[in-house]
């Protein structure tokens, strides 16, 4: 099968494939293994074996890691359907634009070949994968404090645009992207404890996004900024 990449995690080498089907034992396989293995189990939403299937089907996209023949990592993309819960909508998205949104859904890296970047990497492959053509903004959510899955998300350049309660009452931050490159410019900033819920709901309602994260004093922070 044809490598979308080929890298060295020290000196192992890996290469990313596209997934499909056939796939699908490995990759369940390897999110029980995650899922398993977080001290803090309630940061990630496993996907069931109907909805990787609607992936795999083509309405989405999921990228692999191979070390030689084991699935090390996988991530993957989701074309929605347009539901009450469209996270386009918590980002301003037009109603008739919402068809032109895909989310970031789940990725998995193995607790055996954590610390060399992956997520980082796939999350670049994958999105060279995108048809600027069909979709013109990419959403996803992340529990606050989910460190990791933050910093995934800022460091792609994504910003929050909501914090609320979605699946069923589960606080998240909804990020968005356009697909193509912007250049947004803000006339002022502030930064806000990332427990500090109502202060953060406030100012996303007033228009402001959250663009990246810091610690301070042992204390999670979200920068805000506000546009012209």
């Amino acid at each position: 099968m044809n490598s979308l990449y080929k890298g060295h995690l020290g000196e192992t080498p890996f290469d990313i494939r596209l997934l499909a089907m056939e796939h699908l034992p490995i990759i369940q396989q390897l999110q029980t293994i995650v899922y398993n293995a977080l001290p803090d189990q309630s940061v990630l939403q496993p996907l069931s074996q109907e909805e990787f299937e609607y992936i795999l089907h083509g309405n989405g996209l999921m990228i692999g890691a191979f070390v030689r023949e084991e699935l090390i990592a996988f991530r993957a993309l989701l074309e929605p359907e347009i539901d009450d819960e469209h996270l386009g909508r918590d980002c301003g998205v037009e109603e008739s634009q919402l068809s032109r949104v895909l989310y970031q859904e789940i990725s998995n890296v193995s607790p055996d070949y954590r610390g060399f970047g992956l997520q980082k990497i796939l999350a670049k492959v994958i999105m060279e994968q995108v048809d600027v053509e069909r979709f013109d903004y990419i959403c996803a959510t992340v529990k606050p404090f989910n460190i990791p899955s933050l910093k995934d998300k800022f460091s792609q350049g994504m910003m929050v645009a909501a914090l609320k309660l979605k699946y069923s009452g589960k606080l998240r931050y909804v990020f968005f992207k356009k697909t193509t490159e912007e250049v947004l410019s803000f006339s002022e900033s502030c930064k806000v404890l990332m427990s500090d819920t109502t202060m953060q709901q406030r100012l996303l309602k007033e228009g402001w996004l959250g663009v990246q994260m810091f610690l301070e004093n042992e204390e999670w922070f979200v920068e805000y900024k506000r546009m012209n």
